[in-house]
């Protein structure tokens, strides 16, 4: 006969989350798997109602009860579970009745491990589109734009009249503009040349050179991890990626002033793309703008998408393969008054 010790050491030893509830669905017991992942003790958590750990999910609980009645077991998936600190975290639970027969067992598998992992191939993938779509345009646009420039030059060498060659210096000054966005969209397509240096060498130009520009009501905070290490990249393509990032924040704050926090951390165990990294230097550049508009959450990294009229489009996704070329990438979230730019990298000279 299992003894109800016997069972609770045989759940401790389990690798998934488990929940056992009593027949009024009042948490009786929880695993260490199960604590690790609700962040709360298992004292804590013993006499609290399943309505407390799914409290956006009432129909949920209505199908635990059918479970008792009828005995049978069943998979929900992506159900919001609340931790003690009212984060909350998505979840595959599994319901199945208790070996006691009144109860139910919960079996809690979180899945934002597997959700990252699709969201960094998806940006990953998104890059590679957008590079290999903003060359080809670009290879189509220049030609024509060096006939057209030639052709406004040899005219302006036929035209006497001083306000007729008026018109062709439009014509070059907009070629050569054009000209110039292309060189953008292109892109840099040399050979990476990594240095050692420290991550906050290159936040702090990059903060000297935005500050210059911002207007006055625009405060930049510094919180830096000092402990960082070196690591090897190549710091001019990081400096232009976070000048990218920092100046897209300066620019959702200019209108009406506002805070930017730098901050870095150290991330240990994290996996960009599905290749785990023992250590990864984090980087945020957070505003306290209006956020990014969720119509373009999707698509913010393709090229010529902007939230802005004047906005060329191309500033997040030039930063997103300069940073890919590094191994790395770039996240974002986005609400009203918190946008986040996260830049992740790998630390190259790890052992």
């Amino acid at each position: 006969m299992i003894m109800e010790s016997d069972a609770a050491s045989l759940l401790n030893h389990l690798a998934t989350a488990v929940v056992v509830l009593d027949g009024d669905l009042i948490v009786r017991d929880v695993n260490l798997a199960g604590e690790a992942l609700i962040a709360t003790s298992a004292q804590k958590l013993r006499g609290l109602p399943i309505s407390r750990l799914f409290p956006k999910h009432p129909a949920f609980e209505c199908a635990v009860r059918d479970v008792q009645r009828e005995g049978r077991s069943f998979t929900e998936r992506e159900l919001s579970l609340m931790r003690a600190n009212q984060e909350e975290i998505k979840v595959d639970v599994s319901v199945s009745p208790w070996w006691k027969g009144a109860g139910v067992v919960l079996e809690l598998g979180n899945n934002e491990h597997q959700h990252r992992i699709h969201a960094d191939e998806n940006r990953l993938l998104q890059n590679q589109i957008s590079v290999a779509l903003m060359r080809g345009l670009a290879h189509e646009v220049k030609n024509p734009l060096g006939g057209i420039r030639g052709a406004a030059q040899l005219l302006e060498r036929e035209l006497a009249d001083a306000r007729q060659r008026e018109y062709t210096q439009i014509i070059i000054g907009e070629a050569d503009r054009l000209r110039t966005l292309v060189d953008r969209m292109l892109g840099p397509r040399g050979q990476l040349q990594p240095t050692n240096f420290n991550i906050h060498e290159v936040i702090e130009h990059v903060r000297q050179v935005v500050t210059i520009e911002a207007a006055p009501r625009v405060n930049i905070v510094r919180d830096y991890d000092p402990s960082l290490p070196d690591f090897s990249a190549d710091k001019d393509y990081l400096i232009q990626a976070v000048l990218n990032l920092l100046r897209n924040a300066v620019q959702a704050v200019n209108g009406h002033g506002g805070t930017i926090t730098l901050r870095t951390r150290a991330q240990r165990q994290c996996s960009i793309a599905n290749v785990l990294h023992r250590l990864v230097i984090r980087v945020d550049i957070v505003d306290d703008g209006p956020g990014v508009d969720p119509a373009l959450a999707d698509s913010i990294f393709f090229p010529m998408v902007s939230g802005r009229a004047d906005g060329s489009g191309l500033g997040l996704p030039i930063a997103q393969s300069l940073v890919q070329r590094q191994g790395g990438l770039i996240e974002f979230s986005s609400q009203p008054g918190n946008t986040v730019f996260t830049l992740w990298l790998p630390l190259r000279n790890e052992s």
